[in-house]
């Protein structure tokens, strides 16, 4: 059976695999806290919690929900937390052939759940973030995607080709608006390379690794079709640095490989005209 500690570094790992850094995401939280004791958690649990995408600070357990007379949704997993536990023991001392107290320090976790995912808690305790305002322009080449995939709330932003779905933190959980739609757009130019859209995907595309060739490549095109759409949306000003930092862990290849560039470019474009719509594909230049 695995430790905490290894439970916890294996979870890390595949966050990195997946292409996400926990400590370097665009949205955030406020310190999260108990919903019952309102203490707020400590150690690594500050870290862990706040980078699960959920807009509420609020954590409770399985059982502080049932207290309230609340469950969370069916399918939702819980985060863990760990804690030192002291527990003291007599142990005989072979020089003295007599019992001496010994103390144990032992790593343990338990789960905990945010509010976001009760519903009858989130409509009962709310947030005290500021919301996301919507803004009109990005909202409307989002929802003017054809045959878009389906979106849902989630801890990480993502795209998943075998469900064609799209995973998205809550909207309270970014800094800015902007950060939100460009997460959004990068994750929608993802989704055009569906088989049911661009095709764009190699067949083993489930199986690309973190760093990859054909990851750094889909990577690249993700990121420059969502500048596009940024740039059509009127956003770009305030999501260039986000994007050049989130780049610069391609240069070697782009420097290894120019026509990498070049393909990626052409494949962002599509995308792009793709989400934008036929209208806006018949009527823009080249």
């Amino acid at each position: 059976m695995p430790s905490v500690s290894e439970i916890i570094t294996q979870t890390m790992i595949k966050q990195l695999e997946q292409g996400v850094a926990p400590w370097r995401k665009p949205w955030s939280t406020s310190i999260p806290r108990n919903l019952i004791s309102k203490k707020p958690y400590r150690g690594l649990n500050v870290f862990w919690l706040a980078t699960q995408g959920y807009g509420s600070p609020y954590w409770l357990t399985f059982n502080q929900a049932r207290q309230l007379g609340a469950h969370p949704r069916q399918g939702e997993k819980g985060s863990l937390v760990s804690f030192w536990r002291l527990s003291e023991c007599a142990k005989e001392s072979r020089k003295v052939r007599e019992l001496e107290n010994k103390t144990s320090v032992l790593l343990r976790y338990y789960r905990v759940f945010n509010i976001e995912q009760c519903d009858s808690l989130k409509a009962l305790y709310g947030d005290d973030r500021k919301p996301v305002r919507p803004i009109t322009e990005c909202e409307g080449i989002a929802d003017r995607m054809p045959s878009a995939p389906r979106i849902e709330q989630n801890s990480q932003a993502f795209y998943r080709p075998s469900a064609d779905l799209v995973g998205m933190p809550s909207r309270t959980c970014f800094e800015s608006p902007e950060a939100y739609y460009s997460t959004l757009f990068h994750e929608l130019t993802h989704a055009t390379g569906h088989k049911s859209r661009l095709n764009r995907f190699e067949e083993n595309a489930t199986e690309h690794q973190f760093a990859s060739e054909s990851y750094s490549k889909e990577e690249l095109v993700a990121e420059m079709g969502a500048a596009m759409l940024a740039g059509i949306a009127g956003i770009s000003h305030a999501t260039l640095s986000n994007s050049a930092s989130y780049l610069q862990g391609w240069i070697e290849r782009l420097e290894s490989d120019s026509r990498l560039i070049i393909s990626a470019a052409s494949h962002a474009q599509k995308a792009a005209d793709y989400i934008l719509g036929d209208t806006w594909s018949e009527g823009s230049g080249s």
